[in-house]
């Protein structure tokens, strides 16, 4: 096979680009108390930040699923007006500054917002401030990343099995539960996988929509910003180190699918 002389200028800039990415990783590293970092992740402030994450982040994940996995059908099989559109509103919140999320739904689900105020009116249901509202604000952010491998993966799979099966009388239904999502089933886990790794490292939607309530609605990194601003930096690089564990394992565990295998 030949070999590609590079020259010494982009081996440069990617060795650069390696650095800028490897070096924070391993100061943090280096800071971080090893020796107590056990008696750290037992602290009851960092154990109640663990649960929050836990709950709100799958709480997301099922809201994503429910909501949008259908929307992920919706946009791959049927053509309609705005459809374009639609794709982009959903993969707004990808590139949106999750702050300015965070306003959004405070404004459109918040007391005083026009949806807000109809569901308490309704329901007695409030958002804004908790668990709830942080559940919603994960959501918000993270369900573009499963609709969009969602939509992919409806979008090229064989469509002959499904046709075979209608012929054979299979109803709609039938054919989407049997069929179409045991065939798209892997990449759905990949989606669900890089949604729950993305909830559970969202901070400035839940903040801002939800506050920074101990117990109530302070996640991990919510947790994280409060123990750096106030001198607790041990607990504070526990728990950088559980999201930044899990975000390593999310990514190792879908290599094949995203980053490939070379």
């Amino acid at each position: 096979m030949r070999r590609t002389r590079l020259g010494i200028a982009p081996v440069a800039l990617a060795a650069g680009a390696l650095a800028l990415v490897i070096l924070p990783l391993v100061g943090l590293a280096l800071r971080t108390p090893w020796s107590t970092i056990g008696s750290d992740l037992r602290q009851h402030d960092s154990l109640l930040a663990l649960r929050l994450s836990l709950v709100c982040s799958l709480g997301a994940l099922g809201l994503s699923i429910v909501l949008g996995v259908p929307l992920a059908w919706v946009l791959a099989r049927y053509k309609f007006r705005g459809r374009a559109l639609a794709r982009a509103l959903v993969t707004l919140p990808m590139v949106l500054p999750p702050v300015v999320g965070g306003i959004a739904l405070l404004y459109a689900f918040g007391r005083r917002g026009f949806a807000g105020r109809w569901l308490y009116d309704v329901t007695g249901w409030r958002l804004p401030f908790t668990i709830g509202g942080a559940i919603v604000a994960e959501a918000f952010v993270a369900m573009p990343f499963l609709v969009i491998t969602a939509e992919v993966a409806f979008r090229s799979i064989d469509r002959r099995a499904e046709d075979a099966a209608a012929r054979l009388g299979a109803s709609p239904a039938y054919r989407y539960r049997r069929v179409t999502l045991p065939a798209v089933a892997p990449a759905l886990a990949a989606g669900a996988a890089l949604c729950w790794a993305r909830a559970l490292g969202e901070f400035g939607a839940t903040i801002t929509f939800a506050g920074n309530f101990p117990g109530t609605t302070q996640t991990m990194p919510l947790a994280i910003y409060e123990d750096i601003e106030g001198g607790n930096e041990g607990i504070a690089l526990a728990l950088s180190l559980v999201l930044l564990a899990v975000s390593l394992i999310v990514l190792v565990s879908l290599r094949d699918r995203w980053l490939g295998s070379a």
